[in-house]
């Protein structure tokens, strides 16, 4: 399913999320439900709305949590409570599919995470949930086609670095409009930062979070943005985290400021982190965290047209380095030895026409020098050169590989190439970095362009810089992906006008990236 939302849709689904929980008072369920025993509730606990994502073929999960009061600590009695939930064939519901309850448990913030199984792939479905008398939006889900379909289409949004303070959300507004089958988000869902005086919109608490309770705070804020809201109530989400879910610059067990953080008191920051994502993300129970640690990296089949593999790019990576000589050091590593294995198994064995790789740093060189020498941005896969460089090679036996980033809070679309001192070297992909939802608002676009159009002769690998806010969407079919650059004209104003600042496509066996 592709193209523009039509209006009727749109006018549901706004409605769906405008209200995120005002149907609290609404008593409507569908008759004969068996529902579960009525508890005591203060009004309003589906004010962070609902969620899908992690579609298979035939199966969804479906998301929420229980929060009248979500800004401080969720407001929920400290017991377990039944949820019902319901999922149909049509937006009124007079075609159910399923329906069950789940318990929403006070150590997981009464959230709820239902993975429902029995459908029919590539297919579209409504669901809703009902708690203590109070109804949720309704919400509209999709499955994946069936794992030997070997036409149709996909379209997939990419999305990244959405920071409360720089800005509002506007970007979900027109992807609401654009109605993708699928949300790729592949990382800075909230931001750790302090709350600021000058922000266009202030971060709650007091400081940064460590704790759970904090955490999830922060989630709660963002959540209560209505563009967000709409666009988690309208498509499923495929989600990963990049570093601002926990600490700017993490890796490993190592934070941004060792001296401040000790490891302990880091490792407790990264439980109550890798917890708190849990419990406000559509993701399957094999994410459930044990302590410091998630299971986060997976991979997702959209029939034989796409795999799609999602890394993890925090949690095994060894310590970021400051220099050329180290980054070239062969033990570094950005996956970790089992990620890397797993990884190319999938591309070696993908009977996929699109092999997607959801990487949350961007893979291309970036030289930040201009002119002699190499100045590489060490954060991302340029600070991992050996593992990088192999990984490339390594992509020149793999069909139609296609990465997907973030991170770098402007869009940045390249060729992969295997050796980027050799610009004559082989091109065996292509990169498209995303720009962000909101993150470094309203950017000075001239300013941008003078910083870096001069590097563009360092990079001719780049194929496209910009600094809008924005998002990237592609249409992708078994001849190609057509992707659009989405951007938005502000964030500083809850509403914005979009445009598109760029067509550009990937010819299916044809490595590599080019302007339309």
């Amino acid at each position: 399913m592709t193209g523009a939302i039509s209006p009727d849709r749109r006018r549901f689904l706004t409605a769906g999320a405008a209200v995120l929980g005002a149907a609290a008072s609404a008593q409507l369920w569908l008759p004969g439900t068996a529902r579960a025993a009525e508890a005591s509730l203060p009004d309003g606990v589906f004010s962070l709305g609902i969620a899908s994502g992690d579609p298979l073929h035939d199966g969804i999960v479906l998301w929420t949590r229980l929060a009248p009061d979500p800004l401080n600590g969720g407001g929920m009695p400290d017991t377990v409570v039944p949820v019902e939930w319901e999922l149909a064939e049509d937006d009124r519901f007079r075609k159910p599919v399923r329906r069950g309850v789940a318990q929403a448990r006070p150590e997981y913030g009464h959230s709820v995470h239902v993975d429902v199984r029995g459908l029919s792939p590539d297919r579209s479905y409504w669901y809703r949930f009902r708690a203590g008398g109070q109804i949720s939006p309704t919400g509209r889900t999709r499955t994946a086609p069936h794992p030997h379909s070997r036409g149709g289409s996909l379209r997939v949004a990419l999305a990244s670095c959405q920071n409360w303070q720089h800005g509002y959300f506007t970007p979900y507004a027109d992807m609401l409009d654009q109605d993708p089958d699928l949300v790729l988000f592949v990382g800075d869902y909230i931001y750790e930062s302090t709350p600021s005086a000058t922000a266009v919109r202030r971060h709650e608490g007091t400081g940064e979070p460590y704790t759970l309770e904090q955490y999830r705070n922060r989630y709660a804020q963002y959540k209560t943005d209505p563009d967000l809201a709409a666009v988690h109530a309208s498509t499923p989400w495929v989600v990963t985290f990049d570093d601002h879910e926990v600490d700017n610059d993490w890796a490993g067990e190592v934070p941004q400021d060792p001296d401040k953080q000790p490891h302990d008191a880091f490792v407790a920051r990264l439980t109550a982190a890798f917890q708190a994502y849990y419990e406000h993300m559509p993701v399957r129970a094999s994410a459930i965290p044990n302590g410091p640690h998630i299971q986060m990296y997976r991979r997702l089949e959209f029939g034989r047209l796409v795999r799609l593999n999602v890394l993890d790019t925090r949690q095994f990576r060894s310590d970021q380095v400051t220099s050329q000589a180290a980054a070239e050091n062969p033990s570094l590593t950005m996956l970790g030895a089992e990620q890397k294995k797993w990884l190319l198994d999938g591309l070696q064995d993908s009977p996929a026409r699109w092999n997607l790789i959801a990487s949350q740093i961007m893979m291309a060189e970036t030289d930040l020098q201009i002119g002699e020498g190499k100045l590489w941005y060490y954060d991302a896969w340029d600070g991992y050169q050996v593992e990088r460089n192999a990984l490339l090679e390594d992509f020149v036996d793999i069909r139609n590989p296609v990465v997907l980033s973030g991170d770098r809070h402007f869009t940045m679309i390249s060729d992969l190439r295997t050796d980027y001192d050799d610009q004559e070297s082989e091109v065996v992909g292509a990169e498209f970095v995303g720009t962000s939802i909101s993150s470094n608002g309203d950017q000075d676009q001239a300013a941008f362009h003078a910083e870096w159009d001069p590097r563009m002769p360092d990079n001719p690998h780049w194929k496209l810089i910009d600094a809008h806010r924005g998002y990237h969407l592609f249409d992708i079919d078994r001849d190609g992906i057509d992707a659009q650059v989405r951007v938005v004209d502000t964030v500083r104003r809850p509403t914005a006008t979009p445009s598109t600042l760029a067509r550009l496509r990937v010819e299916s066996g044809e490595p590599g990236v080019r302007l339309v």
